[in-house]
């Protein structure tokens, strides 16, 4: 009887082994199904993320395809910018010249104008004289003929 006893509290315990085991199983499973949901929560979240981060770099390289863009523009407008300031800078050299061109060209206008005013000073002077002596040589051709005509009638009375 004592095997049948031994047997009976082994066979128990192997029972309560077995139970203790069954209650293992379904615990490990359950957390199984819970890993396996969370499993699939983060393959989701990941896939999500993914899809986001992917998104990113395409605006990532969008912007730096406008910065490139950006760059080369800033270099254009640079370089027009110093083509544009040497060409003002020769174009106010170039202003600079021709204001004392013309500086010099007023100052020979005005030599020019106060030459040309004494020589029309002089000019009419010189008409003057020559009315004066025209006037002087009308009374001479006048003083001729008187002569000439006193001579005439000294002639015809002698």
């Amino acid at each position: 009887m004592e095997s049948y006893e031994e047997k009976d509290k082994a066979h128990k315990e192997i029972e309560g082994d077995i139970a203790a085991l069954s209650r293992r199983i379904m615990l490990t499973e359950e957390e199984a199904k819970k890993s396996e949901t969370t499993l699939a929560n983060t393959v989701t979240k990941l896939a999500v993320t993914s899809k986001a981060a992917d998104e990113v770099l395409k605006k990532v390289k969008v912007v730096e395809s406008k910065c490139m863009n950006n760059e080369v523009t800033i270099e254009e407008l640079d370089k027009n910018l110093r083509q544009t300031s040497k060409m003002a800078s020769d174009n106010e050299q170039k202003l600079d010249e021709l204001s004392r061109k013309l500086g010099v060209q007023e100052e020979e206008l005005k030599r020019a104008i106060e030459r040309a005013e004494l020589a029309e000073n002089k000019l009419k002077g010189i008409e003057e004289e020559l009315q004066m002596v025209g006037e002087n040589m009308k009374q001479l051709e006048t003083s001729a003929e008187k002569a000439v005509e006193r001579e005439e009638k000294l002639k015809i009375k002698f």
